[in-house]
């Protein structure tokens, strides 16, 4: 009841939120998530520089850049997480917004399965008669 209170006001509210903003808010009030995903950000962009960034919409956790593992070099995205939901969702006006030279995308962060990951491959093991690795 609360929820659809909550989207009622949000469809009545001035019709220049967008799309996005608009579906971030309903998954911030059905999840109350806390973590942000942050893309679209320069190479030169650091942990420290995006907490800067987003500290002043309320008390950040944790700011993290995703380098990539073999190269040490910033991956372009990074998360941002928040002692509450509202200053996370007060952090969604960035949205669009630059920093360090380039408009970045902010959005709620999705929460990854927690299934076990394997290694890639093509799901063969090899071995047989005959295939692509040799035996009989």
């Amino acid at each position: 009841m609360a929820l659809s209170a909550k989207l009622g006001s949000l469809l009545r509210q001035n019709a220049q939120l967008s799309m996005t903003s608009m579906v971030n808010s309903i998954r911030c009030m059905s999840t109350s998530s806390t973590k942000l995903f942050i893309g679209g950000l320069s190479y030169g962009t650091d942990d420290q520089s995006l907490r800067d960034a987003f500290s002043n919409f309320g008390d950040v956790i944790d700011a993290r850049v995703i380098n990539d593992r073999d190269t040490g070099r910033s991956r372009g995205f990074g998360f941002v997480s928040f002692a509450n939901t509202d200053a996370a969702s007060s952090a969604l006006s960035m949205d669009g917004q630059e920093l360090n030279g380039r408009n970045i995308r902010v959005s709620f962060a999705n929460e990854r399965p927690s299934a076990p990951r394997f290694g890639g491959g093509n799901g063969s093991y090899g071995g047989g008669y005959g295939g692509n690795s040799g035996g009989y």
